[in-house]
């Protein structure tokens, strides 16, 4: 028995849903109220080319389970996956998926939509690859639809070959188009999901930051996204591929598979583990050139992409755009491993404590203390050796610039909620995700009994809003004035969630940034 409603294009069917989209019909399920579409094709492509709208289709497409996520080079196995759960599925070349959590299909209700940009890098990762990213929560809280996708990665989206002609030109950012292709797709058919295509937001953490920020720097994706959250990625310039570097990778693999130039078209057909070899070959070899780490990524082609705007400015076609960036207290320097016999950092001796500050910073250990207690009353001065201030200070400079550049609104967060994990942990790379997505109450070592609801309530809550409004004010969130100005304004999620003016700018002037090799995150054998 169906349940017609004759006003729209829904069909409810025993906890099934049907939505008409513009190249055919799909069949998603609902789950306690939620309608569910998984597995959605938004583009197709070939290797090292741009992507290209979905073939249409006769009948009803299940969109019941996920697809495809993009081959990695090295699927890292996680060291944290009991801090971060990870979710793994099918891999192949044929990626470009998208999945949708939304509280209507109705046409015309006009929900704002939230499109999640997966982090591992340029290399790495899956919309659905953290099981925080399951968007049914936020969806239901919010009342908003929710958006997470696959595109290409590593040497299949970042490979320049247009040296060895025209049909390779986009083949360099063939990952990017990848992202505009799936928002074009967003844009045509969200409506039909309950969503409004005038009202997008992007939001994307680690490398997803880094996506956030190549589409507000994209001339392609103008128009598309109208709001940008990044958090925890994105708002470091300097380590940019760029299309001199690029080449030379790509001549390095055609060099490894001992294929000539002319025949470049054979690197479309062989094997992806080879081509990966070749990959990984290559980025080893013009690490050591460069004497620093190299990975696959976009490089400025004024057009899909017009380079980091801390090097290059922002551009004016997304000006228009207000921004939330952020970073977590911890990020890659949490303390999850202590010195072993040690115990939790929370029961050290204040001698313990002292000593190990003084080996890390020497003479200025009693003014970098001192700056901590102004900053952080509350907290436990062996923080100060688990503090990421090179994110924190990335966060204010990308804030500030965006600021004097645009009047639309920039908004900055510090995620500094310890959790309970091995007697108190900082929290740490990834540790905002299941707050943000309104997951937290299902993540085990971070849960806080009457504390993770409340906070959670407030981040998820901010998001929502931003998502709504372009601003993060609203019911249940603390007052959060823009940053600009001489003043950097950092709302501060923590058991109390406050809005900070300057708060620890006398410690970061103090702490020297302390860099983290990325490519070893990223499981790379270079």
């Amino acid at each position: 028995m169906y349940i017609r409603k004759l006003t729209s294009q829904v069909i409810l069917d025993y906890g099934r849903a049907e939505v008409h989209t513009q190249a055919g019909t799909l069949r998603g399920v609902i789950s306690d109220g939620t309608c569910i579409f998984r597995g959605v094709r938004y583009a197709q492509a070939q290797r090292f080319h741009l992507p290209e709208p979905v073939t249409p289709w006769e009948g009803v497409k299940e969109a019941i389970t996920y697809g495809n996520a993009c081959p990695e080079i090295f699927t890292c196995v996680p060291h944290d996956q009991y801090t971060v759960p990870h979710y793994f599925t099918v891999q192949s070349e044929d990626c470009q998926f998208l999945n949708i959590w939304t509280q209507s299909i109705e046409k015309g209700v006009k929900k704002p939509v939230m499109v999640w940009f997966h982090g591992g890098g340029m290399m790495t990762g899956s919309g659905v690859e953290h099981y925080a990213y399951d968007g049914e929560e936020l969806s239901r809280f919010g009342d908003v639809v929710v958006v997470t996708l696959n595109h290409r990665l590593n040497v299949l989206g970042f490979l320049d070959l247009s040296a060895y002609g025209e049909e390779y030109r986009y083949s360099g950012n063939a990952g990017l188009a990848d992202l505009v292709a799936a928002l074009q797709w967003i844009h045509e058919n969200i409506a039909a999901f309950g969503g409004d295509p005038d009202n997008v937001m992007l939001f994307g953490q680690s490398g997803g930051g880094s996506k956030v920020v190549s589409m507000l720097q994209s001339p392609r994706a103008a128009g598309l996204f109208h709001r940008a959250c990044l958090q925890s990625g994105g708002m470091r310039p300097g380590t940019e591929m760029t299309r001199s570097l690029s080449r030379r990778l790509a001549s390095y693999i055609l060099e490894y598979l001992k294929i000539f130039p002319e025949h470049v078209k054979e690197l479309e057909s062989i094997h992806y583990d080879e081509l990966a070899c070749a990959a990984d070959y290559a980025a080893g070899r013009l690490s050591r050139e460069e004497g620093r780490p190299v990975m696959y990524g976009p490089f400025s082609d004024q057009d899909f992409y017009s380079g980091h705007p801390l090097e290059h400015g922002f551009i004016e076609d997304t000006r228009d755009v207000p921004v939330l960036c952020g970073s977590v207290f911890g990020e890659f320097l949490n303390n999850y491993a202590s010195p072993v016999g040690t115990g939790s950092k929370n029961s050290w001796m204040e001698e313990y404590k002292y000593e190990l500050l003084c080996t890390e910073y020497g003479e200025e250990t009693e003014k970098i203390i001192e700056a901590f207690r102004k900053a952080y009353p509350d907290k436990n001065t062996a923080d100060i050796l688990f503090m990421d201030t090179d994110m924190r200070q990335n966060a204010l400079a990308f804030a500030r610039q965006r600021a004097e550049f645009s009047q639309a609104g920039v908004y900055n967060f510090l995620f500094t909620l310890e959790s309970p994990f091995n007697g108190g942990t900082v929290p740490w790379h990834n540790a905002e995700i299941p707050y943000v997505f309104h997951n937290a109450e299902y993540l085990e070592p971070s849960f806080i009994p009457g504390i993770t609801p409340a906070v959670q309530d407030i981040v998820s809550g901010a998001w929502v809003n931003f998502a709504k409004t372009g601003s993060p004010n609203g019911s249940g969130v603390p007052q959060w004035d823009a940053f600009g100005g001489e003043e950097n304004r950092t709302m501060v999620f923590d058991r109390e969630c406050r809005l900070e003016t300057d708060h620890d700018k006398e410690l970061l002037e103090l702490c020297p940034a302390r860099k983290v090799d990325f490519s070893k995150l990223m499981g790379s054998k270079k």
